[in-house]
């Protein structure tokens, strides 16, 4: 491995380990953002990752977050331990938990909360997402979808759950608006994995849970490995067992831009939505969310730059 985290093997594309960082989230509760960071904005349409946990959460409040609003993009619950209850504007109220999966799509406008219920359980572990919208997408009513029971498969000693998208066999029902791929890969001890890849996909892998060798590359958990494009194929095994999360997409080629919870195509859409957030009722009212709503973040002065997926600036307007 080199000094700016890229490892390079022959006949491979060159792997970057991204190390990630921590951001408080609401009072209680701390999160490892994997995406964006300088080196790698996006995976194919995910364009944001927080990884959560695990925290002992036994007596103490757990997740509160209070509503928020969301336009131009698709979060993703996935949970390795704890519940999760979800309110958002639609009226949906949904408890998730393990191995199941809340997809809630933004579309023009949402707003939601998320918390520990008052009765939890002692862990709370897992990661949310968020993928991008594309353009024809973006504008559409907003939508929740709840997904108790999703496709899986076991094969030496690898259990493979698609989470969204599709893999091998393996089909989620979730609806999403760009080629995608999101998948859990729960390892035994000692188990190995050759896994086929879509030539036309860029990947990465982040883990949750234990260690794993992809590729060559050490996994652990905090980092984010980009696998880059243009695979076929990856080797991962792990001594003792893992659990990881495997990223995909077919590249996102619109220019973005995303401040605070927001995803748009140009300043003047970032700061239409803040406006509305805090006079109008675009984003519409979470019910029965025992607290405020959050306030929006004061804007910078600056104009807020439109980027391509490697990060790079395209304008400042």
């Amino acid at each position: 491995m080199s000094t700016d985290g890229a490892v390079t093997l022959a006949g491979l594309p060159a792997s970057v380990l991204l190390p990630g960082h921590d951001v408080p989230l609401g009072r209680y509760t701390t999160v490892r953002r994997l995406l964006p960071q300088r080196p790698r904005r996006m995976i194919g349409a995910w364009c944001f990752v927080d990884q959560f946990g695990p925290d002992d959460v036994l007596g103490r409040p757990g997740m509160q977050v209070p509503p928020h609003p969301h336009t131009g993009l698709q979060t993703v619950t996935w949970l390795v331990a704890g519940e999760v209850l979800h309110r958002d504007s639609l009226g949906s109220l949904q408890t998730i938990r393990p191995a199941q999966l809340n997809l809630m799509t933004s579309g023009h406008g949402i707003s939601h909360s998320e918390e520990s219920p008052i009765e939890h359980p002692p862990v709370m572990h897992g990661i949310q997402l968020w993928v991008a919208l594309p353009d024809d997408a973006r504008h559409q009513p907003a939508r929740f979808e709840h997904h108790a029971d999703l496709p899986s498969a076991s094969t030496a000693g690898v259990t493979t759950t698609v989470v969204v998208g599709e893999l091998a066999a393996l089909r989620s029902p979730a609806r999403v608006h760009t080629p995608l791929l999101g998948a859990e890969l729960l390892f035994d001890a000692g188990a190995s994995l050759e896994l086929s890849l879509r030539r036309d996909f860029e990947y990465g892998l982040l883990a949750l849970d234990g260690a794993a060798e992809v590729d060559g590359a050490e996994l652990t958990p905090g980092g984010l490995l980009y696998l880059g494009e243009e695979r076929t194929t990856t080797n991962i095994r792990s001594a003792d067992g893992a659990r990881l999360f495997l990223l995909g997409g077919e590249p996102f080629n619109e220019p973005l831009v995303m401040w605070w919870n927001f995803v748009a195509r140009s300043d003047a859409e970032i700061r239409q939505a803040r406006e509305e957030w805090a006079t109008g009722d675009r984003f519409g009212v979470v019910r029965g969310y025992a607290g405020e709503r959050l306030p929006a973040p004061a804007l910078p002065t600056t104009k807020l730059k439109i980027r391509d997926r490697a990060g790079n600036t395209l304008s400042e307007e």
